[in-house]
């Protein structure tokens, strides 16, 4: 296809190139050939009248034009791939599609797993791609690089539209031979405990359960802060520690690991998990599809008890 003169393939080189700043890693990415590259960059440079890249040694590096050309390329692109997803009709029987999914490692284990274990049977050549929070998200989403960002309601942005997945309850999660596992715990002996609490992202972001803390005033005595959801079993065995588990993730990890749980002894607001997207994907079949998905898997887990769940869940 032509627009004004300039044939839109080359774009897709333009970023090819860009991205890998070499004639051969190019090639391989388009899986073409050096030759054929190296002639997409001559027309590069003929359409624009620069070098777009030049040899520094042993390497190739872009134009300051280029370098400026680069975010409106990429933006073009992610806006033609929205475009055809979104006029193409989806069969998740028969559709080919990649979904990107943003989730932090609790959504994954707990609510996504479930669904993608029933993939092979109602989207058979559906992929997912699953891509843990990071600082960039809100970028990543705005350039079109990801389809969905499961997140809880306060962290959403107002820039595009976001629905409810499900709600999650919040539980107090121990070594099963803590003592203090065995029975009710008051609200003093959890905030006289040890705990183990979860952040993320170089701003080390923290998450729900302590966010809702701190606004109540709240403060553990945290001994150990993880990165992930699902190391935070690991740390509590043989230990005195507690953590603020998700319901849903604590039923599956108690399947599998030596730790109980038991409710909050106190009041704790409800955890709304919401769903993000592109406000240009609003009327994407296959991204209406895929949150209803996982609605459904939402609702299925929190039904399953743990031996259930751990049954449909096999790690």
């Amino acid at each position: 296809m032509r627009l004004k003169g300039l044939d839109l393939n080359l774009l897709v080189a333009f970023d090819a190139l860009m991205s890998s700043r070499s004639v051969s890693r190019a090639a391989v990415k388009m899986n073409l050939s050096q030759p054929a590259v190296s002639s997409a960059l001559a027309r590069l440079r003929s359409y624009f009248k620069d070098e777009i890249l030049v040899v520094h040694g042993k390497r190739m590096l872009p134009t300051a034009f280029a370098e400026g050309l680069y975010p409106q390329v990429l933006a073009c692109l992610r806006e033609a791939e929205i475009l055809i997803t979104t006029n193409s009709a989806f069969d998740p029987l028969t559709s080919q599609r990649r979904f990107r999914i943003v989730a932090s490692d609790y959504a994954s284990t707990a609510v996504i797993s479930y669904f993608a274990n029933r993939l092979p049977v109602i989207a058979p050549g559906v992929q997912l791609e699953l891509i843990l929070p990071e600082d960039n998200v809100w970028g990543d989403l705005e350039e079109g690089f990801i389809d969905i960002f499961i997140t809880p309601e306060e962290f959403v942005s107002n820039v595009h539209p976001a629905e409810l997945l499900f709600e999650e309850r919040h539980v107090i999660a121990g070594w099963a031979s803590n003592p203090l596992m065995s029975r009710p715990i008051s609200k003093d002996e959890l905030f006289s405990s040890p705990h183990i609490t979860v952040s993320f992202g170089r701003h080390r972001k923290l998450a729900h359960g302590d966010a809702q803390l701190s606004s109540m005033g709240l403060q553990r005595q945290v001994e150990i802060v993880a990165p992930s959801f699902t190391l935070v079993p690991w740390l509590l065995i043989g230990t005195q520690r507690l953590s603020i588990m998700h319901h849903r993730l604590a039923k599956l990890m108690a399947a599998k690991f030596p730790i109980a749980f038991q409710p909050m002894p106190f009041k704790f607001p409800i955890m709304r998990e919401m769903a993000q997207y592109h406000s240009a994907r609003s009327s994407d079949d296959g991204l209406l599809w895929l949150r209803n998905q996982l609605r459904l898997a939402a609702e299925q887990t929190e039904k399953l008890d743990a031996f259930e769940l751990d049954a449909a869940l096999p790690l």
